[in-house]
């Protein structure tokens, strides 16, 4: 094997897009968000000695204190299933690449997300389970069934929502950067309201300038009021959503369930197999995973989010730091 930088956008789309249930967040549209607001990005390939990619992984350089910093890469690495080489041998040669790269960038640990089944049991390296950066559980539903058999598998009181909003004066549209503070103005509200963080505002704003790219916003329309908002994802064979947010008034309107119904009929229409709601748990999350569960029943399991480390002394340093920021 050996290992490649990767410059070229359609190598390494072709390559994410061609695996079950893309995973965007390894995209080369989401590395070039992810170099404006976070840093330097870079992008490996595993090839064999024939030449066939057998894995990629987009790594963003996040910054700690003392001018250390560590490599993440979300949802990664993504690797092929082959009858010639294993998984575990793949990700051997990988890390050990990794490990050579970051002895010069000051790196204490890589943190990664596989798609994959992962056992720290497998491999040599000092590999620890972290707390989750991107969910562990998510909700996905398979597009290649019909709208009937879809909503059939819905809860009775999701069903109902829909049918309510679509007797209403609602529309669903599609918009640019010029909503943006339409959309931050939600997003905000529904942050003091349920209480949880938001990203910064110039987060988002570079996020929707990349919309009709990988990247889509909408929002529901009613009475010539935006009251309900999402973005969305369009990548590979999968829709995901990726932030959501609604006003503080008429929220009888049932305009949430109308946003998701009328996303996931777009993407059957334009072809894509899956839609994920991008998270669920029952504990941090309770009201939002009971609302996205009414969609459907299937419930899809990562392994988790892990961290190699490189650099044994920072890395203990770095994580009692972390752990009196959280008592505190």
């Amino acid at each position: 094997m050996k290992l490649k930088i990767i410059f070229d956008k359609s190598e390494l789309d072709k390559f994410v897009q061609a695996q079950f249930a893309t995973q965007f967040l390894q995209s080369f549209e989401w590395g070039e968000f992810q170099g404006i607001v976070s840093g330097k990005i870079i992008r490996l390939g595993v090839e064999s000695e024939t030449g066939e990619m057998l894995a990629v992984a987009t790594l963003v350089e996040r910054i700690l204190p003392m001018n250390k910093k560590y490599f993440f890469c979300p949802r990664g690495p993504i690797v092929i299933k082959s009858e010639k080489v294993k998984i575990e041998s793949i990700i051997e040669f990988l890390f050990n690449e990794i490990q050579k790269i970051a002895q010069n960038e000051n790196i204490i640990f890589l943190r990664f997300e596989p798609t994959f089944q992962f056992q720290t049991s497998d491999f040599k390296f000092p590999i620890f389970q972290t707390l989750d950066v991107e969910p562990s559980k998510t909700l996905i539903l398979d597009l290649r069934k019909s709208e009937e058999e879809l909503l059939k598998e819905m809860h009775q009181k999701t069903r109902y929502n829909i049918k309510l909003a679509e007797k209403k004066e609602i529309k669903l549209i599609e918009a640019d950067i010029n909503y943006f503070e339409d959309f931050w103005q939600l997003i905000s509200q529904t942050s003091e309201r349920d209480n949880f963080r938001l990203h910064g505002r110039d987060y988002y704003c570079e996020m929707i300038k990349i919309n009709n790219k990988i990247l889509k916003l909408f929002f529901v329309k009613y009475k010539n009021k935006l009251i309900t908002t999402g973005i969305f994802s369009f990548f590979g064979d999968t829709v995901i959503f990726l932030h959501g947010a609604s006003a503080n008034f008429d929220r009888n309107i049932m305009a949430p369930f109308f946003l998701h119904w009328q996303c996931i009929k777009l993407a059957k229409s334009l072809g894509y197999n899956f839609y994920d709601f991008n998270g669920i748990d029952e504990t941090r999350w309770p009201g939002v995973t009971r609302f996205k569960k009414g969609f459907g029943k299937n419930i899809i399991y990562y392994s988790g989010t892990f961290d190699l480390v490189i650099d044994h002394n920072w890395y203990n340093v770095y994580k009692m730091i972390r752990k009196i920021r959280r008592t505190f």
